[in-house]
Protein backbone atom coordinates (compact mmCIF):
# COMPACT_ATOMS: atom_id res chain seq x y z
CA UNK A 1 0.00 0.00 0.00
CA UNK A 2 1.11 3.23 -0.84
CA UNK A 3 1.66 6.04 2.02
CA UNK A 4 -1.19 7.48 2.54
CA UNK A 5 -2.05 10.95 0.85
CA UNK A 6 -2.18 14.29 2.97
CA UNK A 7 -5.53 16.69 2.14
CA UNK A 8 -4.80 19.55 0.96
CA UNK A 9 -5.95 22.32 1.90
CA UNK A 10 -8.22 22.73 -0.70
CA UNK A 11 -10.13 19.62 -1.24
CA UNK A 12 -13.16 18.02 0.52
CA UNK A 13 -12.15 14.86 -1.34
CA UNK A 14 -8.68 13.63 -1.79
CA UNK A 15 -9.55 11.10 -4.41
CA UNK A 16 -12.18 11.77 -7.63
CA UNK A 17 -13.79 8.66 -9.37
CA UNK A 18 -15.30 9.50 -12.66
CA UNK A 19 -16.50 6.95 -14.85
CA UNK A 20 -15.67 7.89 -18.97
CA UNK A 21 -18.40 7.25 -21.24
CA UNK A 22 -21.56 9.60 -20.27
CA UNK A 23 -19.80 11.06 -17.69
CA UNK A 24 -16.29 12.52 -18.01
CA UNK A 25 -16.70 12.25 -22.09
CA UNK A 26 -18.77 14.24 -24.34
CA UNK A 27 -20.78 11.95 -27.31
CA UNK A 28 -17.70 12.52 -29.69
CA UNK A 29 -15.12 11.11 -26.81
CA UNK A 30 -13.44 14.18 -25.93
CA UNK A 31 -12.91 15.80 -22.41
CA UNK A 32 -14.03 19.41 -22.48
CA UNK A 33 -11.08 21.95 -21.81
CA UNK A 34 -13.18 23.32 -19.19
CA UNK A 35 -13.34 19.38 -17.55
CA UNK A 36 -8.97 19.33 -18.42
CA UNK A 37 -8.83 22.66 -16.14
CA UNK A 38 -10.96 21.45 -13.42
CA UNK A 39 -9.05 18.13 -13.18
CA UNK A 40 -5.85 20.26 -13.51
CA UNK A 41 -6.87 22.21 -10.78
CA UNK A 42 -8.47 20.08 -8.23
CA UNK A 43 -4.62 17.55 -8.75
CA UNK A 44 -2.88 20.91 -8.03
CA UNK A 45 -4.77 21.28 -4.59
CA UNK A 46 -3.86 17.57 -3.83
CA UNK A 47 -6.70 15.13 -5.10
CA UNK A 48 -6.08 11.98 -7.05
CA UNK A 49 -8.07 11.74 -10.32
CA UNK A 50 -9.03 8.08 -10.92
CA UNK A 51 -10.97 7.06 -13.79
CA UNK A 52 -13.73 4.22 -13.42
CA UNK A 53 -14.48 2.60 -16.42
CA UNK A 54 -16.20 -0.26 -18.07
CA UNK A 55 -13.76 -0.04 -20.88
CA UNK A 56 -11.14 -2.39 -20.86
CA UNK A 57 -7.16 -1.11 -20.80
CA UNK A 58 -6.52 -1.27 -24.46
CA UNK A 59 -9.77 0.54 -25.32
CA UNK A 60 -8.63 3.51 -23.00
CA UNK A 61 -5.34 4.25 -23.16
CA UNK A 62 -4.94 6.89 -25.71
CA UNK A 63 -7.92 8.61 -23.52
CA UNK A 64 -5.76 8.01 -20.41
CA UNK A 65 -2.71 9.90 -22.13
CA UNK A 66 -4.80 13.26 -22.68
CA UNK A 67 -5.28 12.98 -19.16
CA UNK A 68 -2.10 12.92 -18.20
CA UNK A 69 -1.11 9.58 -18.65
CA UNK A 70 0.10 8.45 -14.92
CA UNK A 71 -0.99 7.19 -12.42
CA UNK A 72 -3.95 4.16 -12.04
CA UNK A 73 -6.99 3.50 -13.52
CA UNK A 74 -9.71 0.95 -12.78
CA UNK A 75 -11.05 -0.59 -16.24
CA UNK A 76 -13.21 -3.52 -17.45
CA UNK A 77 -15.76 -2.82 -14.97
CA UNK A 78 -13.50 -3.11 -11.98
CA UNK A 79 -12.10 -6.12 -13.49
CA UNK A 80 -8.27 -4.34 -13.82
CA UNK A 81 -6.32 -2.43 -12.14
CA UNK A 82 -3.87 -0.51 -14.97
CA UNK A 83 -0.61 1.18 -14.20
CA UNK A 84 -1.34 3.98 -16.70
CA UNK A 85 2.69 5.60 -16.52
CA UNK A 86 4.53 1.92 -16.62
CA UNK A 87 1.90 0.52 -19.19
CA UNK A 88 1.32 -2.57 -17.44
CA UNK A 89 -1.75 -4.45 -15.44
CA UNK A 90 -1.22 -4.52 -11.95
CA UNK A 91 -4.39 -6.94 -11.36
CA UNK A 92 -6.74 -9.03 -13.87
CA UNK A 93 -9.90 -11.10 -12.92
CA UNK A 94 -11.19 -13.50 -16.03
CA UNK A 95 -14.00 -14.13 -16.74
CA UNK A 96 -14.61 -18.59 -17.11
CA UNK A 97 -15.28 -19.11 -21.06
CA UNK A 98 -17.37 -22.32 -20.09
CA UNK A 99 -19.90 -20.03 -16.98
CA UNK A 100 -19.79 -17.72 -19.94
CA UNK A 101 -21.03 -19.67 -22.63
CA UNK A 102 -23.28 -21.50 -20.10
CA UNK A 103 -24.95 -17.98 -18.76
CA UNK A 104 -25.06 -16.93 -22.26
CA UNK A 105 -26.70 -20.08 -23.09
CA UNK A 106 -29.45 -19.71 -20.23
CA UNK A 107 -29.98 -16.17 -21.45
CA UNK A 108 -31.22 -17.36 -25.19
CA UNK A 109 -33.33 -20.36 -23.54
CA UNK A 110 -35.67 -17.36 -22.14
CA UNK A 111 -35.21 -14.63 -24.88
CA UNK A 112 -33.95 -16.09 -28.05
CA UNK A 113 -30.89 -15.40 -30.04
CA UNK A 114 -28.83 -12.49 -28.38
CA UNK A 115 -25.50 -11.61 -30.12
CA UNK A 116 -22.48 -11.33 -28.81
CA UNK A 117 -19.09 -9.58 -28.11
CA UNK A 118 -15.83 -10.10 -25.59
CA UNK A 119 -13.42 -8.32 -24.43
CA UNK A 120 -10.17 -10.18 -24.00
CA UNK A 121 -8.02 -10.03 -21.34
CA UNK A 122 -4.16 -8.73 -21.36
CA UNK A 123 -2.82 -5.54 -22.05
CA UNK A 124 -3.14 -5.90 -25.56
CA UNK A 125 -6.59 -7.91 -25.66
CA UNK A 126 -8.72 -7.30 -28.58
CA UNK A 127 -12.52 -6.49 -28.51
CA UNK A 128 -13.80 -9.77 -30.79
CA UNK A 129 -17.61 -9.41 -32.48
CA UNK A 130 -19.54 -12.00 -33.33
CA UNK A 131 -21.77 -12.01 -36.83
CA UNK A 132 -24.77 -9.78 -36.16
CA UNK A 133 -23.42 -8.00 -33.41
CA UNK A 134 -22.94 -3.88 -33.65
CA UNK A 135 -20.90 -1.69 -31.76
CA UNK A 136 -22.51 0.80 -29.24
CA UNK A 137 -19.28 2.86 -29.78
CA UNK A 138 -18.34 2.93 -33.18
CA UNK A 139 -15.19 4.90 -32.43
CA UNK A 140 -13.91 1.74 -31.09
CA UNK A 141 -11.69 -1.06 -32.45
CA UNK A 142 -13.13 -4.48 -32.85
CA UNK A 143 -12.26 -7.47 -35.02
CA UNK A 144 -15.41 -9.45 -36.02
CA UNK A 145 -15.48 -13.14 -35.88
CA UNK A 146 -16.49 -16.06 -38.49
CA UNK A 147 -18.66 -17.68 -35.17
CA UNK A 148 -19.22 -17.63 -32.16
CA UNK A 149 -17.01 -20.41 -30.90
CA UNK A 150 -14.04 -18.08 -31.91
CA UNK A 151 -15.18 -15.54 -29.30
CA UNK A 152 -13.36 -17.88 -26.33
CA UNK A 153 -10.13 -18.18 -28.17
CA UNK A 154 -8.27 -16.63 -25.12
CA UNK A 155 -9.35 -15.47 -21.61
CA UNK A 156 -11.95 -12.83 -21.43
CA UNK A 157 -12.53 -10.08 -18.58
CA UNK A 158 -16.46 -9.65 -19.83
CA UNK A 159 -18.87 -10.53 -22.41
CA UNK A 160 -21.27 -7.42 -23.96
CA UNK A 161 -24.83 -8.55 -24.78
CA UNK A 162 -27.41 -7.22 -27.19
CA UNK A 163 -31.18 -8.42 -28.07
CA UNK A 164 -32.17 -7.52 -31.62
CA UNK A 165 -35.83 -6.70 -29.90
CA UNK A 166 -35.77 -6.05 -25.96
CA UNK A 167 -34.92 -2.76 -24.10
CA UNK A 168 -31.15 -2.67 -22.14
CA UNK A 169 -33.40 -2.51 -18.87
CA UNK A 170 -35.70 -5.68 -20.28
CA UNK A 171 -32.56 -8.04 -21.29
CA UNK A 172 -30.37 -7.41 -18.30
CA UNK A 173 -33.54 -8.15 -16.26
CA UNK A 174 -33.82 -11.42 -17.79
CA UNK A 175 -30.22 -12.27 -17.74
CA UNK A 176 -29.93 -11.33 -13.94
CA UNK A 177 -32.89 -13.61 -13.13
CA UNK A 178 -31.16 -16.49 -14.82
CA UNK A 179 -27.26 -16.49 -14.49
CA UNK A 180 -27.29 -17.01 -10.97
CA UNK A 181 -23.80 -17.05 -9.61
CA UNK A 182 -22.49 -17.53 -12.76
CA UNK A 183 -21.64 -14.42 -13.54
CA UNK A 184 -22.35 -11.02 -12.30
CA UNK A 185 -25.06 -8.78 -14.90
CA UNK A 186 -24.46 -5.17 -15.18
CA UNK A 187 -25.61 -2.39 -17.60
CA UNK A 188 -23.28 -0.01 -18.58
CA UNK A 189 -24.46 2.17 -21.44
CA UNK A 190 -26.77 2.40 -24.38
CA UNK A 191 -26.45 -0.81 -26.42
CA UNK A 192 -24.28 -2.64 -23.56
CA UNK A 193 -24.96 -5.22 -21.02
CA UNK A 194 -22.30 -7.27 -19.71
CA UNK A 195 -21.39 -10.33 -17.90
CA UNK A 196 -18.17 -10.26 -16.14
CA UNK A 197 -16.88 -12.51 -13.65
CA UNK A 198 -18.92 -13.33 -10.29
CA UNK A 199 -18.48 -10.58 -7.62
CA UNK A 200 -16.94 -8.07 -9.40
CA UNK A 201 -18.04 -4.60 -9.72
CA UNK A 202 -16.28 -1.01 -10.43
CA UNK A 203 -16.27 -0.85 -6.51
CA UNK A 204 -14.14 -3.96 -6.51
CA UNK A 205 -11.34 -2.09 -8.88
CA UNK A 206 -12.38 1.48 -6.87
CA UNK A 207 -11.21 -0.24 -3.32
CA UNK A 208 -8.13 -1.81 -4.69
CA UNK A 209 -6.64 1.45 -6.52
CA UNK A 210 -7.80 3.60 -3.32
CA UNK A 211 -5.75 1.14 -0.97
CA UNK A 212 -3.05 1.67 -3.13
CA UNK A 213 -3.26 5.13 -2.53
CA UNK A 214 -3.50 5.08 1.19
CA UNK A 215 -7.09 6.05 0.62
CA UNK A 216 -10.52 5.44 1.77
CA UNK A 217 -14.24 4.96 0.76
CA UNK A 218 -14.99 8.12 2.98
CA UNK A 219 -11.97 10.03 1.35
CA UNK A 220 -13.94 9.63 -2.30
CA UNK A 221 -16.43 10.88 -4.50
CA UNK A 222 -17.47 9.76 -7.53
CA UNK A 223 -19.28 10.72 -10.58
CA UNK A 224 -21.17 7.99 -12.90
CA UNK A 225 -24.32 7.92 -15.53
CA UNK A 226 -25.08 3.91 -15.28
CA UNK A 227 -26.56 1.42 -13.33
CA UNK A 228 -22.72 -0.15 -13.52
CA UNK A 229 -21.93 3.08 -11.24
CA UNK A 230 -24.26 2.22 -8.17
CA UNK A 231 -21.36 -0.42 -6.79
CA UNK A 232 -19.11 2.67 -6.92
CA UNK A 233 -21.61 5.19 -5.57
CA UNK A 234 -22.37 2.59 -2.59
CA UNK A 235 -18.26 2.37 -2.06
CA UNK A 236 -18.14 6.06 -1.97
CA UNK A 237 -18.23 9.00 0.58
CA UNK A 238 -20.52 10.76 -2.13
CA UNK A 239 -21.98 9.79 -5.83
CA UNK A 240 -22.94 12.64 -7.95
CA UNK A 241 -25.31 11.02 -11.20
CA UNK A 242 -24.80 13.26 -14.56
CA UNK A 243 -28.51 15.26 -15.75
CA UNK A 244 -27.91 12.55 -18.55
CA UNK A 245 -27.77 9.39 -16.28
CA UNK A 246 -29.82 6.29 -16.07
CA UNK A 247 -33.11 6.19 -13.37
CA UNK A 248 -31.31 3.60 -11.35
CA UNK A 249 -28.68 5.73 -10.53
CA UNK A 250 -30.29 8.61 -10.13
CA UNK A 251 -32.24 7.22 -7.59
CA UNK A 252 -29.42 6.14 -5.38
CA UNK A 253 -27.33 9.14 -5.74
CA UNK A 254 -26.59 12.09 -3.15
CA UNK A 255 -26.71 14.67 -5.95
CA UNK A 256 -27.49 15.42 -9.82
CA UNK A 257 -25.10 17.60 -11.56
CA UNK A 258 -25.67 19.08 -15.10
CA UNK A 259 -24.75 16.32 -18.04
CA UNK A 260 -21.93 15.24 -19.21
CA UNK A 261 -22.09 17.65 -22.66
CA UNK A 262 -22.67 21.04 -20.25
CA UNK A 263 -19.45 19.73 -18.18
CA UNK A 264 -21.14 18.39 -15.28
CA UNK A 265 -17.82 16.66 -13.84
CA UNK A 266 -16.22 20.27 -14.05
CA UNK A 267 -19.22 22.31 -12.32
CA UNK A 268 -19.03 20.18 -9.13
CA UNK A 269 -14.76 19.77 -8.76
CA UNK A 270 -15.24 23.78 -9.36
CA UNK A 271 -17.35 24.46 -6.17
CA UNK A 272 -15.59 21.74 -4.25
CA UNK A 273 -12.55 23.95 -5.11
CA UNK A 274 -14.59 27.41 -4.07
CA UNK A 275 -16.19 25.58 -0.92
CA UNK A 276 -13.18 24.10 0.66
CA UNK A 277 -12.62 21.42 2.82
CA UNK A 278 -15.57 20.23 5.07
CA UNK A 279 -15.31 20.61 9.01
CA UNK A 280 -15.52 17.45 9.62
CA UNK A 281 -13.96 15.98 6.36
CA UNK A 282 -15.31 11.82 5.39
CA UNK A 283 -18.23 11.51 7.72
CA UNK A 284 -20.10 9.24 6.00
CA UNK A 285 -22.54 8.79 3.37
CA UNK A 286 -24.68 12.10 2.32
CA UNK A 287 -23.20 14.53 3.96
CA UNK A 288 -23.90 17.02 1.40
CA UNK A 289 -21.77 18.75 -0.43
CA UNK A 290 -24.22 20.06 -3.04
CA UNK A 291 -28.01 19.19 -4.13
CA UNK A 292 -29.21 16.67 -2.87
CA UNK A 293 -30.76 13.90 -5.40
CA UNK A 294 -34.41 13.87 -5.03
Amino acid sequence: MAAPIAYAEHTAYALIATDLDGTLLRGDDTVSDRSLAALARISAAGARHLVVTGRPAPRVRPLLEDLGGAGLAVCGQGAQLYDVGAGRLLWSVTLDRELAETALGKIEAEVGQVYAAVDQDGIDGLTLIEPGYLMPHPTLPAVRVGRRDDLWCEPISKVLLRHPVLSDDELAAVARTVVGSLATVTMSGPGTVELQPCGITKATGLALAAGHLGLSPADTIAFGDMPNDIPMFDWAAHGVAMANAHSELKAVADEITLSNEDDGVAVVLERLLTEGPRPHPFGGRRDSVGVQAP
